[in-house]
């Protein structure tokens, strides 16, 4: 069976510009929110052939970000969450490079590598999963399986080979115009992999790979979204919801939301954890909680901001519990929450510490006075004149006083509720050399304080109690 896909391409070759003035993604959507007769005249203005042809037509059924990018670009990194589509964009892509309706010239016999994690997962996923190559190709250019050469060979003359990121070295002597990458960032060798797979790309004039991925913290992606020659498109999860199961969604949103786990495999975040972070990724993971237990003591950590306005530092206000009985290494902690607010006046950030008190039921509010001095108690007096207060002045610097804290961390005491992604972010990026985002880590020291209130200093004091000899 031959489907007319050249023919329907050039038919739909100006609906995109249509469907994007009116603010829609695809020409699907475009179909679906037009008028029943314009419907109508769509479907019946295209033959037989076309109608064979259409659910081929990957660009009238793409997202945004399964579509590349213009401009002269040599890698393609589609990051998503679990889901997103990025695999059908990957097989789509190779799709667009290697289709056609006649025979290739001698000196443009187009040469792809196809490169996973390992064979297995390059067979199953990339050219037989439902989103693979196979899947997408239409009936008249799908290219047929040569098993014992593990290769990939189209109609028209195009191959593409299969290969693993657990043998690097058979990426030597072989020579791509074009490759599909997939799952980069969990690659156990992915730098050597991807060092040979550069030195294979030397085929025609532009040679360009399609990176697809869910982001993880690894060197190599990250150097790789840092290179000039990279562009990016990204998608959370949800952006693919039409065709998942919604108790999918709806299971791993209750599971995983509001947590580093989350953000990453569902939203596709690339989450940073410094070099020598005093806090990373797994540590914060391996102490998450869904619930707080009882807890014997609630402060409020304050970090208050001495500008105001969009461009000012933030004013972080944490918010953490404690079960301190017993002796002080059986005490836990638990961070409820992260109420800080930024662009806040004085009374503003004041208000909002305050409301924190009031909603967890703190029983002491812990407010750095370094840069504010008593400005700090006079405009919280002002909102609360009968606030639990305690005023603070760092004696030494951030790393000095955060290193305790993450020592509490590593020690298993410390737990976080969900919904503290901002926090967290700033934890990861806290390392013995100093703070390595943009900007203060305002929320991070809200939490310092916060636990050196409910652990730290009463630990230093503690003694237990004992029998008086005679």
């Amino acid at each position: 069976m031959t489907v007319e896909t050249d023919k329907l391409e050039s038919r739909a070759g100006a609906m995109p510009s249509t469907w994007t003035k009116r603010g829609l993604t695809s020409g699907a959507s475009w179909i679906a929110c037009a008028d029943v007769q314009t419907q109508a005249q769509f479907l019946n203005d295209l033959g037989e052939g076309e109608l064979l042809a259409l659910p081929f037509l990957f660009e009238f059924w793409a997202l945004d970000h399964q579509l590349p990018p213009e401009g002269d670009w040599r890698t393609w990194v589609i990051m998503g969450g679990r889901g997103a589509g990025k695999t059908r964009a990957g097989a789509e892509w190779v799709r667009s490079k290697v289709e056609g309706s006649r025979p290739l010239d001698a000196g443009e016999c187009s040469r792809v590598a196809l490169v996973g994690e390992t064979i297995e997962q390059v067979r199953e996923v990339m050219i037989f999963g439902d989103s693979g190559i196979l899947a997408c190709s239409p009936p008249d250019r799908r290219p047929d399986w040569e098993a014992t050469r593990k290769r990939l060979v189209w109609p028209n003359g195009a191959i593409a080979t299969v290969h693993t990121a657990h043998d690097p070295e058979g990426l030597r002597g072989p020579q791509f115009d074009a490759a599909w990458v997939d799952e980069l960032a969990k690659w156990k060798r992915g730098q050597e992999a991807w060092d040979q797979l550069q030195f294979a790309l030397r085929l025609g004039e532009r040679p360009q790979v399609c990176v697809t991925t869910t982001p993880r913290n690894v060197d190599v992606l990250k150097a790789l979204l840092a290179a000039p020659s990279t562009v990016t498109t990204h998608a959370p999860t949800e952006a693919n919801a039409a065709n998942l199961a919604g108790s999918f969604l709806e299971e791993v949103r209750a599971r995983y939301r509001g947590t580093r786990l989350g953000r990453q495999e569902l939203d596709g975040v690339l989450l940073a954890d410094a070099e020598g972070a005093l806090w990373t990724s797994a540590l914060l993971e391996a102490g998450r909680v869904q619930a707080a237990p009882e807890l014997d003591r609630i402060v409020v950590g304050l970090d208050p901001a001495t500008t105001s306005g969009a461009g000012s530092d933030e004013c972080g206000i944490v918010v953490v519990g404690a079960q301190t009985k017993g002796p002080p290494q059986d005490w836990r902690a638990v961070v409820l929450a992260d109420c800080t607010v930024q662009g806040a006046t004085p009374n503003g950030w004041a208000q909002a510490a305050i409301a924190a008190m009031t909603r967890y039921g703190a029983d002491r509010l812990v407010a750095e006075v370094n840069q504010g001095g008593q400005l700090v108690s006079e405009v919280l007096r002002q909102v609360d004149p009968l606030v639990s207060l305690k005023t603070v002045h760092a004696a030494r610097g951030k790393v000095a006083r955060a290193e305790p804290v993450a020592a509490l961390y590593e020690q298993g005491r410390v737990s976080h509720l969900p919904e503290l992604d901002a926090l967290e972010d700033q934890m990861c990026l806290m390392t013995a050399r100093g703070y390595e985002g943009k900007g203060s880590p305002d929320r991070v020291d809200a939490l310092v304080w916060a636990l050196h209130e409910l652990m730290i200093e009463p630990a230093s004091v503690w003694r237990s109690p004992g029998v008086r000899s005679l």
